[in-house]
């Protein structure tokens, strides 16, 4: 239940009659000063915008207890929970089952605190933090390493770290094992249970929290960016808006964004100017800062600091599709066009994925051969996933029907003058082709690995389009046999997303279902592709290979002709699209009306 602002105004005011309210503060003699026979009380200064994100926080500048928000203040005061903003009856906190043990480091730990030296407190004051702020956290010294206590939600501490100073890296963990371990590795834990309805700071390293806490912050930390991949997202749920502080690295970042997504829109990640060091830290910029620091974090940091959103702003969203737009209408985008005249015709070019089923040995991989090289040759980047064939058979045959050259003469070297002219041009078109054109026959692939491939085409080749060519769909690896549907539709959803993240161009051999007569002889329709109910959602368009002429009757290789259907498509209207003879035995399809 979120509280009313009004009312938590009121709260305070009801419950601190001598306070005094200027602007958008109220302070107020502590009165948990008092409770805890401190002399002179100090003052209690309670955040009242109603517009920031700290409305409703309060702390002792004594330092009495922890600062927090309404229900924290009436929990201390000892105030029926029924008259503070934003209590729910209904709401169970979150708590551990956790078998605390008898023993605990906390006389040790308030030893090595009495061992600070005055060069460590200097060092602190350096960014800023006071001895104050050392003694609440409890932070000491062990003669070699600063000691970080983790007091639990008990209140004891079972386990620190010790960290070397100014080398972060050199550590280990002193006290109970159990308590060493990723459950527990929540630094200051305490302000966690103060921020319910309120605003938390969550940081990467315990020393970045001294700065945040020296001014007065709720926060809480954990030792590095990896701890923030493994939080259970609903310790948060009752914080209203969480800020992540990470160091300046990408690292850090992508952790954050990853616990971000889970925990929801009351994330928000305070991101570093451009041009300061990797690794920089908030302790780093109290030292620089100085007075300034306060200034620096609140206007530059937190006022600009945005709701995590997994979308992109309507800005960002904006400028993609207008920037889509435009490389739409270059010449790259228009120069993706098969070779055959009627296919591109009839699909306006090659973009998005498309699928082409047909029966075994009816030219499906010679098809797919000849769009693919005559791409490549044109400089479009294509990456050929061939199982079915191997690589030497596919350049083979495309120089067989570049150079117009019969296979069994290439093989035995029987080569005429005319005819070792037209060898020699067609090796140096393959030579130029394979600048862009790239066959892969690795069987352990996956959708990783195939987005990899893509980045170093792309990257190689420095063009914004690619051509992926998959010979075939079925015999894509996949991890159970026995799962074969299962695993298709799974490369099918996964090849849809490099499709949209990557603009790739897919050109898919699918093989089909016989059918009720045993033949491959069907209307063309989407029931017809073997193993895959997704095809019909996935594909942009799809396409049947169809052998022309009485099934019955041979007519050898020499005169194959094959009809080729649009089956269905997102934007073209379904029907034939053309007819393809083999250029017997030149390995190639000539197309025709």
């Amino acid at each position: 239940m979120a509280p009313s602002k009004n009312g938590i105004t009121e709260f305070y005011l009801n419950h601190l009659p001598s306070g005094r309210l200027e602007k958008t503060t109220l302070t107020a003699d502590c009165p948990f000063c008092r409770e805890r026979g401190l002399d002179p009380a100090g003052h209690l200064v309670v955040f009242l915008n109603q517009d920031g994100p700290f409305h409703g926080y309060f702390r002792c500048l004594n330092r009495c207890v922890p600062g927090g928000f309404p229900l924290w203040f009436g929990r201390l005061a000892g105030i029926d929970p029924s008259e503070i903003p934003g209590f729910d009856p209904d709401h169970e906190a979150l708590a551990q089952v956790v078998d605390y043990p008898v023993d605990n480091i906390n006389k040790e730990v308030a030893e090595y605190h009495d061992r600070l030296t005055d060069s460590h407190l200097a060092d602190f004051e350096a960014a800023g933090v006071t001895a104050a702020v050392l003694a609440e956290l409890q932070i000491g010294y062990n003669g070699r390493y600063l000691v970080y206590p983790y007091f639990q939600a008990d209140g004891n501490c079972y386990a620190g770290r010790c960290v070397f100073p100014d080398r972060p890296q050199d550590y280990f963990w002193h006290g109970n094992e159990k308590f060493a371990t990723e459950p527990f590795q929540i630094f200051n834990i305490r302000d966690l249970q103060c921020c319910e309805n309120g605003a938390l700071f969550l940081c990467e390293g315990e020393s970045n929290l001294l700065p945040l806490k020296q001014l007065g912050f709720p926060a809480i930390a954990v030792p590095f960016s990896n701890n923030f991949t493994t939080l259970d997202p609903e310790l948060f749920a009752f914080v209203r808006t969480l800020f992540i502080v990470t160091l300046n690295s990408d690292e850090s970042m992508t952790a954050a964004k990853a616990l971000a997504a889970r925990v929801g829109y009351k994330v928000r990640i305070l991101r570093w100017p451009v041009g300061l060091p990797r690794n920089y830290s908030i302790l780093q910029l109290a030292r620089d800062k100085g007075g300034e620091f306060r200034t620096t974090v609140i206007s530059a940091m937190i006022q600009s600091s945005r709701t995590f959103s997994p979308f992109a702003s309507p800005q960002a969203e904006h400028q993609r599709f207008l920037r889509r737009l435009m490389e739409e209408q270059e010449s790259g985008y228009a120069e993706m066009r098969s070779g055959f005249s009627r296919l591109d015709a009839a699909l306006d070019g090659i973009h998005g994925m498309n699928v082409i089923g047909g029966a075994p040995k009816v030219g499906k991989s010679l098809f797919m051969i000849q769009i693919a090289s005559e791409m490549a040759l044109r400089g479009i980047p294509v990456i050929y996933y061939d199982f079915e064939n191997g690589r030497q058979k596919i350049y083979q045959r495309t120089l067989s029907r570049l150079g117009r050259i019969e296979a069994s003469a290439l093989r035995n070297r029987e080569l005429s003058r005319e005819e070792r002219g037209r060898y020699d041009e067609a090796c140096a078109s393959i030579r130029r082709m394979l600048t862009t054109f790239r066959v892969v026959n690795d069987r352990k692939l996956t959708p990783e690995l195939m987005r990899r491939h893509i980045d170093f085409i792309r990257h190689e080749t420095a063009k914004d389009y690619t051509v992926v060519v998959i010979d075939s769909l079925h015999k894509l690896p996949f991890k159970d046999l026995s799962e074969r549907r299962t695993g298709i539709d799974a490369w099918l959803r996964q090849l849809e997303a490099i499709r949209d993240e990557l603009q790739v161009s897919f050109l898919i051999i699918s093989e089909l279902g016989r059918g009720g007569d045993g033949t491959y002889r069907e209307e063309p329709h989407l029931g017809i592709f073997k193993g895959s109910g997704d095809i019909e959602y996935s594909a942009d368009n799809a396409m049947v290979l169809y052998p022309e002429g009485d099934p019955g009757k041979s007519s050898g290789d020499v005169h194959r002709k094959n009809s080729l259907w649009l089956v269905a498509s997102r934007e073209h209207s379904p029907g034939h699209i053309a007819s393809y003879t083999l250029d017997y035995p030149y390995w190639g399809f000539c197309e025709t009306a």
